[in-house]
């Protein structure tokens, strides 16, 4: 296989392993990963961390690719990106050999 090619796949799997590498992020991912969307409000009624901290960490999954945002406003409404998503866990069961 090109070297390249395992460079990048590397490169993509640490993204996604640091942008999951928070217990509220993953928090964030499961809760989004059983259910359609959510918006942001919903998911500062579950957390018990300020809308600014939940902010942040939406933003780190977001520039990952793991989640999406649309703007309804006041709202925004998070969903899983179901592309990267996949990606994401074929490349950690690959990399775990599972």
């Amino acid at each position: 296989m090109d070297r390249k090619v395992l460079y990048d796949e590397q490169q993509k799997i640490a993204r996604y392993a640091k942008a999951m590498g928070h217990p509220v992020r993953m928090y964030v991912l499961e809760l989004l990963s059983k259910q359609l969307c959510c918006y942001s409000c919903d998911l500062s009624e579950e957390l018990p961390i300020a809308k600014s901290t939940l902010s942040q960490h939406l933003k780190e999954l977001k520039d990952a690719g793991l989640i999406q945002g649309e703007i309804e406003a006041p709202r925004i409404k998070y969903c899983i990106n179901n592309e990267n998503w996949e990606e994401a866990k074929t490349l950690f069961k690959q990399f775990l050999g599972v």
